[in-house]
């Protein structure tokens, strides 16, 4: 299947996560709001947070919990977490 990772058609397989699309993806990954260091999924179950992607014009995704899905619009992170209200 196919997703677009920041606009570039991207394989990805089935049942994988964005995460780890993200993972082979090089530059894809998000970048730390205080030093703006790059930051790469970690823990890979949800207790790290960064692998906070934007996934169909959702910010603040947690991509290691979200599987992909052809078409999938995926973009990097470029801010801090976003908190709903």
């Amino acid at each position: 299947m196919i997703v677009l990772v920041n606009g570039v058609e991207t394989p990805a397989w089935d049942g994988e996560t964005v995460a780890s699309v993200l993972l082979r993806v090089p530059g894809a990954g998000r970048r730390s709001p205080v030093s703006g260091t790059p930051r790469l999924p970690y823990c890979q179950m949800g207790v790290c947070f960064e692998c906070l992607a934007i996934v169909d014009g959702i910010a603040s995704t947690q991509g290691c919990l979200v599987p992909v899905r052809p078409g999938m619009r995926i973009e990097s992170q470029r801010g801090p977490r976003e908190i709903s209200r």
